[in-house]
This record gives structure tokens, C-alpha cells and sequence, in this order.
């Protein structure tokens, strides 16, 4: 079945009081084009996390991103109280010495340098990782739903402009046989408006059917049919069939505009018009395809 190449998936899991959020979300494109913005914490993993994503979307336009959202009270920045002690021992000194008085010695000691600084480095553990990798994997998973959806919406389309163009095929039919009669017959009432026209009949026989021949479509009739009959084929595949809808469509489209270059009845032309807006349709909608 068809999977679109639209998708959204987005879950949170938790890990020692952070919230950890990962979205991802695509639109259609001709390959995979990745984009990822992940917390400073799990960026040695990205290489792993390219490979996940690659592995299950495909193709696409994708952005994926991972995010941390912490408790307030551990949001908070140690104070480095040996940091401030020194400050403030020299600055008091200072002080005293140049008598200066009133002074607010807590704002001014917390603008100091690497008074607020958090030093110690946060390393990834395999534990938290393994929990990180689990909200990737569920992520990804609610975008391939997500796709699976509007590709069933893609087909049941499809499905819709398929038939309509087999019922408009079939439509040219009446008129098809009935032109031969009237091409026919408006070659011989030409001639009859020359009275002094000779012709041999047997010989204008041989050239009606002649032309006739050349503007029969039984042969794009049956290669449409065929076009058509593969098309329905290709949707029913494993998904990943996009392009070559796409290029199915085209093949399509080269049938329809044979046919109505070989028209030359105003009705069957109108139809063939409507076959076109028809397969135009699916084109457009195709190129959403995975």
C-alpha cells in the first residue's frame, strides 16, 4: 500500500526528573534530506540516530529534533562559594582602602567571572541512552502511522481517478466508430460540390481507409489500458512505490495526448481533455508519494 510522504510523530519520555521531548516530522522530496537539532548531551549519538531515521522514512524533506525539559529545582546553577570568598576578600580590601562604603556585595559578587558557571561536564550513560533510543524509535513509529494514513487517502484518490479515466476511455468509444461514416462521407460530399471532379471510387476507398488507419487510437487504447491495470498493481506494492507511480503517470500522459492528436471530433476531444485533468490530478498528488 502507498505511504505518504507527509508525516508527523512526536513522544516524551522521562529520565532521572528531565522530560525528554523528540519530534520529527516530513514532507515530500526526491531523496532523504535530514536536518537535526539535538541537545548538546546526545549529539555523540546522532550518527546512530541518523541511521534510525534513515532506515525507516526513506525519503523525505525531515526535520528531527530532541529537546530537555528539566524540573525547575534542577534547573538551578550551583554558586561557587570559594569563587565568591576570593572576590570578595580582594574587593573588600580594595574597598577599604579607597574608603568606599555601601556597597552591595551579593549583586556584585554574582556577576563576577565563573561565579555562577556550572562546571561539572554531564556525560550520557547507556542506560539513559537506551531510554532516549526507545522515545527516538516510538517517535519514528508515529510518523510511519501518521504517513500510513494519508496514504491510504492517497489511494482511495488514486483508485477514484483511475476509474474515471477508464470511463472516459471507454466514453470515446461511440464516437470513434461513427467518424469513420462521417469522415467518409464529408470527403464525398467535397467532391460532389466539383461536378466536374472525376474519381475512381475503388481507388477513394483504399485512401479512407488509408487515413482512417492513421487515426486509429486501438492500439493507445490498449497500452492506456495497460498503463492503467500496472498503476493499480504498483499501489497494491510495498510502500516506497512513489516514483515509479510517477513514472507510470508519464506514460500515461504520452497515451492520452497520442489520442487526442489522432482526434478530430470535437466530442472526443472534449474527453480527452478530461482524461488529461484527470491524470493531472494524480500527478500532483504522486509527487507525495513514498
Amino acid at each position: 500500500m502507498i505511504q505518504s510522504m507527509t508525516g508527523y510523530g512526536k513522544t516524551v519520555v522521562v529520565w532521572n526528573g528531565k522530560k525528554i521531548n523528540v519530534e520529527v516530522k516530513s514532507l515530500n522530496s526526491k531523496q532523504l534530506d535530514l536536518t537535526t537539532r539535538i541537545a548538546a548531551l546526545y549529539r555523540e549519538k546522532e550518527m546512530e540516530i541518523r541511521q534510525l531515521i534513515a532506515e525507516r522514512v526513506i525519503r523525505g524533506k525531515v526535520e528531527f529534533c530532541i529537546w530537555v525539559e528539566k524540573e525547575a529545582g534542577l534547573e538551578a546553577v550551583p554558586v561557587n562559594t570559594a569563587m565568591m570568598d576570593n572576590y570578595y576578600r580582594q574587593l573588600k580590601g580594595f574597598a577599604q582602602e579607597h574608603q568606599l562604603t555601601d556597597t552591595d556585595w551579593v549583586s556584585l559578587l554574582v556577576r563576577m567571572p565563573d561565579v555562577l558557571t556550572k562546571t561539572e561536564v554531564e556525560l550520557l550513560d547507556d542506560d539513559e541512552w537506551q531510554v532516549v533510543k526507545t522515545g527516538v524509535v516510538e517517535a519514528l513509529q508515529h510518523l510511519v502511522d501518521f504517513r500510513t494514513q494519508e496514504g491510504a487517502a492517497l489511494e482511495k484518490k488514486f483508485g477514484e481517478k483511475i476509474d474515471n479515466i477508464e470511463r472516459l476511455m471507454a466514453s470515446i468509444e461511440p464516437y470513434e466508430k461513427s467518424r469513420v461514416e462521417k469522415i467518409r462521407q464529408r470527403i464525398v460530399d467535397g467532391l460532389k460540390q466539383i461536378p466536374e471532379a472525376e474519381y475512381d471510387k475503388n481507388r477513394l476507398e483504399q485512401e479512407l481507409i488509408y487515413y482512417i488507419e492513421k487515426l486509429d487510437i486501438s492500439e493507445e487504447k490498449q497500452r492506456l489500458a495497460n498503463h492503467l491495470k500496472y498503476f493499480r498493481e504498483t499501489m497494491a506494492d510495498q510502500p516506497g512505490q512513489g516514483k515509479k507511480l510517477g513514472f507510470i503517470a508519464q506514460e500515461m500522459g504520452r497515451e492520452i495526448n497520442t489520442t487526442g492528436s489522432k482526434s478530430n471530433q470535437a466530442e472526443m476531444q472534449n474527453i480527452v481533455v478530461m482524461m488529461k485533468d484527470e491524470l493531472e490530478q494524480i500527478k500532483e498528488q504522486v509527487l507525495n508519494a513514498l
